[in-house]
Parts: C-alpha cells; structure tokens; sequence
C-alpha cells in the first residue's frame, strides 16, 4: 500500500467527510493499482472517519461501514471482523451500517464473483492496523512512554506497567494530527483473536427479532406502491391497454406505461399505482393489455437443443484458451471421447422477490433496495435521466438472496421511472410469478468434450461450448469468445496436459440470461469434471487417482489428501457409489466427493457429501461452512427438481409449485472442511457450488453403470 500526502480540501473532495477531523484514510485513485493511504492535518471536532470506513467519536464509540451488500454471505459480519481485529476494538461494541454507493470513497463495491473479502482485506488490515498505531502513538506521547509500553485492546490504549488507560474516543482528534505511518506490522495468523474464529453473525439478531431492514421494509412519508404488468414474452411492446377496471378497484391512482432498460435493451410494461401493494396487485390483475410480440423468435426449449447441439458438431467457434495442438492429436488418436452435455436455464428465485424504492426529485434520485451493485445504478440511471452520478444516491438495504439477480439496473430504472411519473416516492414490487417469468435466467448451454489418450495417459482435450454468452446482453454482441469458456476449470491441467484447447460456439436467442451463483463455474463444472470421470474410465484410471495426476500443483495435492482421508476414498465398499469433482472459481478450489447408494425402495439415495475448500487466508469458518452448505443445497435444485423451460417465447414455470425447490428432507449429510494455508484470500460464497453436481453424478454412474449427461435428472428415476 502506498502512502500520499493530499492537502485538505482535496481529502474533503475525494471522500465527502467535510467536517470531521480525520485525516486517514484510503480512497482509489483510477490510476493506481491499488488503494492509496492519504493523510492531512485535522481540525478540532467530536469525531474522526477513516475514509467513511471506520468512525469514532469522542465518546470511544465505533461504527464500522460495510461497503458490500448482505445477501446472506456474510459481509455484514465478515468485513467489521476484519477491521475490529486489527484496530483492537470489541465486535459487541461496534455499529455496523451500510455504506451509500461511492465509487470514490470506497472502490468496487459491487458485491459479485465472491469479491468482498478478497479484494479489500489487505486494504482494510493495513488501514485498521494504521489507526491503531496512531490512537496508541498519541497515548504514549500523553503518558511520555514509549510505544513499546503501551498496546491497545477493546477499543482502549493501555499503559503496560501503571495500568492506566485511555479509550479511543479520548485520543481521536489528536491523532488525526499526526502524520501517517508508512509501514505498520499486521499481526500474524497465530495472533488472531477475532479472524478464523467462528463467531456468531451480527446480522443474526436483528433477522430473527424484525429490525433489520430489508427493501420492502423501508418506507418513506407520502410514499405510493406500484407493480407493473410486462410483457410476458420479454422484448414485446405494449399495443394497447384498458385500466377501466384496475381504475375501479379502491386504492389504485393511476395506471400509465412505462418502459425500463435491460442492459442494451428496453422491456414495456403497464404500471399500477395505488397507496398499497394489495391495492396495486389488484388493479395489475385487473388490467387488459394487449401486446405486440412481433419481430424476434418465439422460442422452444427443445429447439434451443437442438441448434446448440447442430452446432457443436459442425463448427469450431471462437477460441478463448489454447495450447498446443489439441485437433491434431486427436484425429490421429486410436482411443477418443467424444460426449455433450447439456445443463438447463435456471431463476435466481430468491426468497425475496425484486423490489425497489425510488423518489425522484427533478435534479436528483434517491434509491432504497436490495441492490448488490449500487455504483453501476449511479451509472445506468446517470446515463438515462442525463444526471450527474452524485445525484443518483443509492442505499443498500438487507438483501433476501441475490446470486446476481440484485447487481442488475432495471428495477432500480423502473421504479425510478415510476417515480418520475408520479412525482413522489414510490415502491414497486415484483410478484413471485413477475420475477419466475420475467428473468434474467443462467443460460442453458450444451457442451461437446473431446479426449485422447495413449496407453492410458491424457494427450489432448477439447471443450467448446455453446450457449448464450453474458456479455452481450450486457455490452451488445462481440467477436470474442466468451471471456468465461474456460472457468472451473483448474489452472495446473495446463501445465501437464499439453495439448488444450476452450471455444465458444455463439448462439443467440431472445431471453435475457445474466450471472447466476458462480457464473459460468455452475455450468462448465457438471461438463468438464464429468467428462474427465469419462477419461480416467477410459484410461483405466481411478477418478481421484487421474486428477491427483494432473494436478501436480502443491496446493491441489493437499486437497485431494485432504478429500481421500475425510472421505475415506481408499476404502470404498461394495454397494456403494462414489463420485468426486475438484473445481475452481473467483480464485478458491473445492473439491467434492459424494457417497450414494440403493436405499431399500431401490432409489438413489445420496448417503453423504465431503466438501474441502481451500480459499487462501479467511475470517470466519462459520461463514464458509454455511455458504459451502448453502451452495451444495442450491446444486441440488439445479441438478435434480427444477429448470425454466420455454414454449412459444413464454416461460412455462411461474411460482413454487412448477419450480419447486429442495425440501429439508432432500439434503443429505454434508461435511465442509477448510485447508489452512497463508495463500491470498479467494472467494467463499459462489465456488462451493460448481462440484457438487458432477461429483453426483460421477458417483451415481459408479453405483449404477449409468452416465448422465444432461440436467436436471430426477434422481428418484435413475
């Protein structure tokens, strides 16, 4: 980390702390790779804020910012556990609040890839380090000792020999006057007294007992509450609509189309306005639209199938990663495999539905909601309502669930256009069935996986895939292959198996498909980890024994160590199936191994689940267990119950009852376990879900002779 000396008005410009005394802190400069610490002089004041990071006032009182959205993850409580080890201060003392989207003051803050703690903890160590150094500096100089004999502890500077103390709050404003350490010692790991420890989640509390605040919590005076009708086939434009009836029904005000953007496209709809959600669901059921749905395909799902499928055998596509001379190899190879896969279109379907406060107020916006991207709704609606970026304010609430649907800008558009209408603040609300049928989805895609091999070792393999590429919903259609072909796919393969090649076979249709748990991690695993299950079989290999093979990387062969001892691999017995996939996404590496075997009604029954994690250096293992659980339950859904499906351009699931989801009944035993290491941090919430599937159905073909190749399968019918 870099150290600067900017003068005062330039603080106050970068980070918008007018009137307090700090001066430390760290913002992120577009030039610079990486945060930079800046310090000025201070004035006299009640309190001091570390760049809106962590505040402190006179009293000694501590509120720590979370700059990232809460969706379940755990940043609530990961991110203050970070700050209160370095900077010595008691977590049960601490106010943690969410942090308005800045871009200036506190960086990326869009809560994706598993980015939170391992883009900024290095950051938050250092800056929590540095203010203790200074709050312990400025007691020493009071008591005229030495550093050496003082050292701080919850939240107070201690004298080691009189005993005597200060809290932080006596301290504060003479220590914004000193100048910024250039160096300060982190602890090491043996010295943690909050990070690695499992300490219960201060976000708990306040979801069980009614204070948090979620986005249909908040509400605002004179506030109106809207849904909107839209078109059911996603790029349709409104004809014609009656509101004669949704104007009847008591409560409802107005009723008016309205258009929200969708990246680089725009979807119509009619909202409802009313002085209550009740009174606007109502009215939207009331309403008769009529809709115009020419000009792009109304598609099929069998068809989506089938021209993905035509298309892997009869093009190449774009390249994304290659080494060597895969093509070659192999059409000279005696022994080949040669297998596609198909994984389904998935909803995010989180518990809690889209919804989104806005109030417009002419020369500015203010947005209230379950956002996980709040820098790129400043940009979007910036860019629409021709505002400048610091008038698009945007506070993050809890979020029930997000997996990527949250980061996306049209219900913050929507209902920013509502309000506009309006000219009051007003709340829309989406419907289980508005968010199951209106998307975005994760794309389906189909897979074609190619091998060699030559007395029973791997001489080249080819993956190309077909499916709907991300990026151009997001940025409009590119040349490049889809930046993500080669994701879960782990990097020592590269280094002994020299012939390799990933590429993307583009395919378009008219559905909105965006991020979804792990990305593209969630699809490519169930195709690559199951067709190296099919190469060690033809190779006449031991699935584990391949990959401890090929994945002669230190920290790989620790995992599988860690895997065949938890697992008790060596030890298989009769009867029993056992399945295992290694994947790696946002810089973690999970590997899974699953038990299954014939429950006495002849069924499959999944016995067990070993789940081993190496994520580098992390806070919490509560946290982890939880999001490695929590993964593994949604592959389950994934792999086995549900999928959209598409007839004649419609969505043909709505609700719960046709996308039904896992039941507590359905999950098996599941053991997580996290490999210790002091390697950098890497992601928790989204990796733990790629292996899960594949390591299934690896185990299922081992019980059963039976290889499934295409999601989802009913497990009861194998």
């Amino acid at each position: 980390m870099n150290t600067n000396q900017v003068s005062r008005r330039d603080f106050l410009r970068v980070s918008g702390l007018a009137g307090t005394a700090l001066c430390l802190g760290f913002y992120f400069p577009s030039s610079a790779k990486e945060a930079e610490i800046i310090n000025t002089t201070g004035t006299a004041s009640s309190e001091i804020e570390l760049n809106a990071w962590i505040h402190i006032d006179t009293n000694g009182k501590v509120t720590i910012f979370n700059h990232r959205a809460e969706m379940g993850q755990g940043s609530f409580q990961s991110v203050p556990q970070i700050i209160a080890e370095e900077l010595e201060v008691d977590l049960k003392d601490v106010n943690i609040v969410f942090a308005q989207g800045n871009r200036e003051k506190y960086g990326n803050q869009v809560t994706g890839g598993s980015s939170t703690i391992r883009s900024s903890y290095k950051n938050l160590l250092k800056l929590s380090a540095t203010a203790r150094v200074m709050l312990i500096s400025v007691a020493a100089q009071k008591w005229a000792v030495s550093l050496a004999d003082c050292y701080a502890a919850s939240g107070h500077v201690f004298h080691k020999t009189s005993g005597n103390k200060f809290h932080y709050g006596e301290l504060v404003v003479d220590a914004s006057k000193l100048a910024t350490p250039k160096e300060v010692i982190l602890k090491k790991t043996s010295e943690y007294k909050l990070i690695r420890k499992p300490l219960l989640r201060q976000d708990t509390p306040l979801k069980t007992n009614g204070t948090a605040i979620f986005g249909l919590d908040k509400k605002l005076p004179g506030m109106l509450y809207a849904t909107v009708e839209r078109n059911p086939r996603l790029r349709g434009v409104v004809k014609s609509f009656d509101a004669s009836a949704a104007l009847k029904v008591p409560g409802v005000i107005k009723v008016f189309k309205v258009r929200m953007g969708v990246f680089k496209t725009f979807r119509e709809g009619v909202a409802v306005v009313a002085n209550s959600t009740w009174a606007a669901m109502q009215g939207k059921k009331a309403l008769k639209v009529a809709w115009d749905d020419t000009g792009f395909e109304h598609i099929n799902t069998a068809d989506i199938y089938k021209r993905q499928q035509d298309s892997l055998q009869t093009q190449e596509g774009l390249f994304a990663k290659k080494q060597g001379e895969p093509d070659a190899i192999l059409k000279q190879a005696e022994k080949t495999v040669d297998v596609v896969y198909q994984t389904p279109y998935q909803s995010h379907s989180c518990m809690e539905p889209v919804n989104c406060v806005a109030h417009y107020q002419g020369d500015k916006v203010e947005i209230w909601g379950p956002i996980q991207a709040p820098e790129w709704v400043q940009d979007y609606i910036s860019e629409q309502l021709g505002l400048a970026k610091e008038k698009v304010i945007v506070n993050m609430t809890f979020l029930g669930g997000g997996f990527g649907r949250k980061a996306f800008m049209d219900y913050p558009h929507e209902a920013t256009m509502i309000s506009k209408e309006m000219s009051a603040p007003v709340q829309v609300v989406w419907t289980r069935e508005d968010d199951a049928t209106q998307g975005p989805y994760r794309p389906g895609i189909s897979y074609r996986c190619q091998g060699a091999i030559k007395d029973g070792e791997i001489t080249a393999l080819k993956f190309r895939m077909a499916g709907q590429n991300n990026d151009h919903w997001r940025a409009g259609k590119t040349d490049q292959a889809n930046r993500s072909t080669a994701e879960g796919f782990l990097k020592p393969y590269y280094d002994s198996i020299k012939n390799i090649s990933f590429a993307e076979v583009q395919f378009e249709t008219p559905i909105p498909t965006m991020w979804w748990r792990s990305v593209y991690a969630s699809t490519n695993g169930f195709a690559y980890e199951s067709f190296l299950d099919e190469i060690a079989l033809a190779a006449g290999k031991d699935p584990l024994a391949l990959r401890r093979q090929y994945l002669q990387e230190e920290r790989s062969q620790l995992l599988i160590d860690k895997m065949e001892a938890v697992s008790g691999w060596k030890q298989r017995k009769k009867n029993e199936g056992f399945g295992v996939a290694i994947t790696e996404c946002f810089a973690s590496t999970v590997g899974q191994i699953v038990k299954v075997s014939r429950a006495e009604n002849g069924k499959i029954k999944i016995d067990q689940v070993w789940a081993v994690m190496d994520c580098g250096w992390y806070v919490n293992p509560d946290i982890i267990k939880a999001q490695v659980e929590g993964s593994i339950v949604m592959a389950l859904g994934a792999a086995t119950i549900h999928e959209i499906t598409f007839k004649d351009g419609l969505v043909e699931q709505s609700n719960f009852y046709n996308y039904k989801m896992p039941r507590i009944t359905d999950i098996p035993p599941i053991e997580v376990y996290i490999m210790e290491n002091e390697a950098n941090a890497g992601g928790v919430g989204e990796p733990g879900l790629p292996a899960f599937a594949p390591a299934l159905t690896n185990a299922i073909f081992d019980l059963t002779g039976k290889r499934i190749r295409k999601l989802p399968f009913d497990l009861s019918a194998v």
